[in-house]
């Protein structure tokens, strides 16, 4: 029998084990990845199984996908996984420092993600830190003025490519002016400027990767959220700020959307993203999402290509031990002079 062409979906899966039930779905539909969280994460050991069962149960070319950006936004925690630093941290360093500090930050983090079987990592945050804005962003994103997010950004997703990471930026088109956190309701940004906040994402547009917001936006449209906004996606995503790499949503289990999870994944894919994802890792959700996604398009899977092949060119060998050193000492001298 030939095999299944893999779906336009990530989904997340239950726990720290493939249960048999969950690896005769991936058979059966198999996702174009697979996102792991807290709960599927336990010891290098206990990982290393599970990364094995799925690889040995997905398609080759599947991704294998974590959220870690540093700070409080970590899946590989100690002690057995050392600690990031949060990314305003590295914001709030001199320019010079910092750029060097974002790069590290990504490659440091790159290749813990690496040696753990990942090969795609949600981060870096695009996204401006906003006095008066939900925290839900706060402290993951590098600063308030949008050319340094921009700069600090590229250095981090550069350095996650020299470890063989395919970086995604995230969230388009920004999430910093959000007054409520889009995991527990839908917020709304009503500004009527924000050329401020696409200018990272502009700069950032050959990024492998970017993530969708799940935030209305009235100037672009007054119902749909990003994710599900096909002007949003395609005038402001793709035709404003020139995006052509791998678009995939944010999580579709989060509160800010409505409707049944596959309902949600198909308004995204119809909307323009190349990818739904689907965290949750419930047993009917996911089948539903699995079942009623389509194969990737060919244009989707050209651009997975893309993001492979840039990961894989990037890649260059890295003294791990140096660059923590590096990397804490710039941290703890902020207002050294350089």
């Amino acid at each position: 029998m030939a095999p299944q062409p893999s779906r336009a979906a990530i989904i997340g899966i239950a726990g720290p084990t493939l249960a048999p039930a969950e690896a005769a779905l991936l058979r059966a539909h198999p996702p174009a990845g697979v996102i792991l969280f807290r709960r599927n994460i336990d010891t290098p050991a206990q990982l290393r199984l599970l990364v094995a069962a799925l690889r040995a149960t997905l398609p080759p070319t599947a991704v294998l996908m974590l959220d870690q950006e540093g700070g409080r936004v970590a899946r590989l925690r100690p002690p057995h996984w050392s600690a990031h630093p949060p990314c305003a941290a590295i914001g709030a360093l001199p320019p010079p420092r910092a750029l060097r500090a974002a790069w590290l930050q990504g490659a440091l983090i790159g290749a813990q993600c690496a040696e753990a079987g990942f090969d795609t990592v949600c981060a870096p945050v695009l996204d401006r830190r906003l006095p008066g804005a939900s925290d839900v962003i706060g402290d993951r994103a590098f600063a308030e003025d949008p050319a340094v997010v921009a700069h600090l950004a590229r250095a981090m997703a550069a350095g996650l490519l020299a470890a063989g990471i395919q970086p995604i930026g995230k969230h388009a088109p920004g999430h910093g002016r959000a007054n409520l956190d889009s995991h527990l309701a839908l917020p709304i940004v009503a500004a009527n400027d924000m050329h401020a906040d696409l200018l990272p994402f502009a700069a950032n547009a050959d990024l492998p990767w970017l993530m969708t917001a799940h935030i209305v936006y009235p100037l672009w449209d007054a119902q749909n959220p990003a994710t599900l906004s096909a002007a949003v996606i395609a005038d402001i995503i793709r035709d404003h700020c020139g995006f052509r790499g791998v678009l995939v949503s944010d999580d579709l289990a989060m509160h800010a959307l409505q409707g049944a999870p596959e309902s949600r994944a198909t308004a995204a894919l119809s909307a323009g993203c190349d990818l739904a994802l689907y965290c949750s890792g419930d047993a009917a959700g996911t089948e539903a999402v699995l079942r009623a996604t389509p194969p990737l398009t060919p244009a989707a899977a050209a651009r997975l290509a893309a993001a492979r092949a840039t990961a894989a060119s990037r890649a260059i060998p890295l003294d791990i031990p140096a660059l923590a050193a590096e990397r804490a000492d710039l941290l703890a001298t902020p207002l050294r002079a350089t």
